[in-house]
């Protein structure tokens, strides 16, 4: 399937497995890069240190900070980035479970909530729905 005919949730997770592996956060980011007008290096920088949930797991999903900055830079609406947040993280919680890495990913209990490409495609899809 060529580039072009996937949708833009699926083009997240490929940057997740791309040869230059990139994180969560900065796979959201590159899926809006069309957007966003920012070099592949400007996303991967800015999205650095979000993944594995910041700090190691401990925090907010990647996938759920990436799609925080993408509404930063693209919210031209007259309601709130914070709003149009608060509602894709919850969402975001009743779709996968939960809104930390940690818990999502299971570290402390071996149960698996939510892997990251659903992760990547649950945050990238609310975007899309409250970007619109």
């Amino acid at each position: 399937m060529s580039e072009e005919t996937l949708d833009r949730a699926e083009k997240a997770v490929e940057y997740k497995h791309a040869k230059v592996h990139n994180n969560c956060a900065q796979s959201v980011l590159l899926a809006f890069q069309d957007k966003l007008g920012k070099s592949t290096e400007e996303l991967r920088a800015l999205g650095d240190s979000f993944g594995l949930g910041m700090g190691g797991m401990e925090a907010t999903c990647g996938a759920l900070t990436g799609a925080a900055m993408v509404v930063g830079l693209l919210n031209h609406s007259d309601k709130p980035s914070k709003q149009i947040m608060n509602t894709i993280l919850h969402e975001f919680r009743d779709q996968a479970g939960a809104t930390l890495c940690k818990d999502l990913k299971g570290r402390d209990t071996g149960k698996m909530l939510c892997p990251c490409d659903d992760c990547i495609r649950i945050a990238v899809r609310e975007l899309e729905k409250h970007l619109a």
